[in-house]
């Protein structure tokens, strides 16, 4: 869905994406042009060094650009979005640096706008690193919606930023002012974070984990996850197996350590999981580090039995180049409940596999995947169930 964004500097044609005509959803919301409105009526100078992190779908970055903004993001899709948009407005992309949250943050930040993330760990891990670059006159401003402002949120910029305030509500969108105090006494950065593995999870029991902030379930193993590991397929030898929408990486490290033929693929659309999914797996597998963890699409190089790539699903992976694919898909994005995820994991999944290969799909009972996979693949299996998820399998023809 194209839509225009209105802000003091004028308007933007914005889209998600990828860009989907039948998308109803915005590629902005209301705290994104109630910050833009801000920074214009308090005459706040973008003359320095001017910082945007949580950019959803490159909005703010968007509506920037004049000023030469650092974008930082833990999202593909998002830094996708944010180049697609400056090109749907006429903007040169050189104009605004792209950085991830893997990436080294600039070492001086007089303007920093935060998009409040969905993960406060996320946002903990981002504050810190951002911290030291901060000085005395550095404008902190947050935004997002009303729903996503916490105390808890609050808090984390007290603590490692300095006092903060809020502004009044304005069509359900909220602002953070926060004013970086000289000599802050800050606690430590707890990301990443480890933990071990319980039993009863086939051969990753007791393993350590490792979780970047962000990542989904970043504390504890998830139950849908737990359900897969204990049904997971049998290994076949020399076999690609895909652990999409890889996490942490646990499923795709249970591939590698059953079947030591096996080349795992690792893949998600955030670059702190597939750094954590990097990480568990070499502390578990056993191989010897690589450069670092994979960067955007199209870069990740084969090193040992085990693939770590960031990318918008299996959309640059070969055509029937895989055996097998696991997958629990995300309902979710940022506030929105869609499967519009779940349907290109799906897709992808069938035109990468194989004749013969399988798609392994975890979900909640009531999320319907079977009728998706009925109709991508023309058959869907019950693998394992139980009062909460259902375990699937499709076959390509």
């Amino acid at each position: 869905m194209n839509d225009r964004m209105a802000t003091p500097w004028g308007e933007y044609t914005l889209a998600r994406f990828p860009e989907d005509p039948r998308d109803r959803l915005r590629a902005w919301d209301a705290s994104d042009a109630y910050v833009l409105r801000h920074l214009a009526a308090s005459d706040t100078s973008l003359s320095g060094s001017v910082v945007v992190t949580g950019d959803r779908w490159g909005a703010l970055t968007t509506a920037l650009a004049a000023h030469r903004p650092v974008q930082i993001t833990d999202s593909h899709l998002a830094r996708e979005a944010t180049r697609a948009n400056l090109r749907r407005n006429g903007v040169d992309e050189d104009s605004v640096r792209l950085l991830t949250t893997r990436d080294t943050p600039p070492d001086r930040v007089d303007v920093l706008i935060v998009r409040v993330p969905r993960s406060l760990a996320l946002l903990e891990d981002q504050l810190h690193r951002l911290a030291p670059a901060l000085h005395e006159g550095t404008v902190v401003v947050g935004t997002g919606m009303v729903k996503e402002i916490h105390t808890s949120t609050l808090r984390l910029f007290e603590r490692i930023v300095g006092p903060t305030r809020t502004s009044l509500a304005e069509q359900k969108a909220r602002l953070i002012f926060s004013t970086p105090a000289p000599g802050l006494v800050r606690p430590t950065n707890p990301w990443p974070y480890r933990y071990e593995l319980p039993d009863g999870v086939g051969v990753v029991s007791g393993r350590t984990v490792t979780n970047h902030a962000g990542v989904f379930c970043a504390d504890r193993l998830d139950i849908g996850t737990r359900f897969l590991l204990q049904h997971l397929p049998e290994s076949r030898g020399a076999e690609r197996v895909v652990d999409l929408g890889c996490g942490n990486g646990v499923v795709g490290t249970a591939v590698a350590l059953a079947n030591p033929r096996a080349s795992v693929l690792f893949v998600d659309e955030s670059y702190q999981a597939v750094a954590s999914a990097e990480a568990t797996y070499r502390a578990n597998v056993e191989q010897p580090a690589s450069d670092g963890p994979a960067d955007p699409v199209g870069s990740a190089d084969p090193v040992g039995s085990a693939e770590f790539l960031v990318g918008d699903g299996l959309t640059d992976v070969p055509s029937a180049s895989v055996d097998v694919v696991l997958n629990n898909p995300p309902f979710h994005s940022h506030q929105a409940t869609t499967d519009a995820t779940a349907w290109r994991m799906f897709s992808g999944a069938r035109r990468a596999l194989r004749p013969g290969g399988e798609l392994w799909v975890i979900g909640n009972r009531h999320l319907g995947y079977h009728l998706k996979l009925r109709r991508l693949f023309g058959n869907s299996e019950l693998v394992a169930s139980d009062a909460k998820f259902v375990l699937l399998r499709a076959v390509k023809k």
